[in-house]
């Protein structure tokens, strides 16, 4: 009997851990990377990138640090986590006027600004 209670924890143990390595798998399959190349044809300073999900204004921290994208310069950001489908990428320019675009995530994409992207300067 004794032995047989070990076997059938052990069995319970094995079970149990294949269940958990599964879950994390899945889990980790639910969460898609995406790069995003952003080219700046805009005349203006690109100083700020931020990252948020499409529907909030959850933005979060700088994602070019002390870098910025200079006119006729591009700038990729890789390995950009996503927890939704889509995440929105939001410009700041050296004036402070943002631009906005939103990419599928799983894919990689090429956003370009030019002196003619929709800019919201507040006003």
């Amino acid at each position: 009997m004794k032995n047989s209670y070990a076997t059938s924890r052990l069995i319970r143990l094995i079970i149990l851990c294949i269940g958990l390595f599964g879950l994390a798998a899945l889990s980790s399959a639910r969460t898609a990377s995406t790069s995003v190349n952003i080219v700046n044809n805009s005349g203006k300073e690109i100083r700020n990138v931020y990252l948020s999900h499409v529907n909030l204004d959850d933005w979060g921290g700088n994602q070019l640090g002390n870098a910025t994208i200079q006119s006729g310069q591009s700038f990729t950001l890789s390995n950009v986590t996503c927890d939704q489908q889509q995440v929105k990428v939001i410009a700041e320019n050296q004036d402070g006027c943002f631009y906005y675009t939103v990419v599928a995530c799983g894919d990689s994409a090429t956003w370009t600004i030019t002196n003619t992207t929709a800019a919201d300067c507040g006003s």
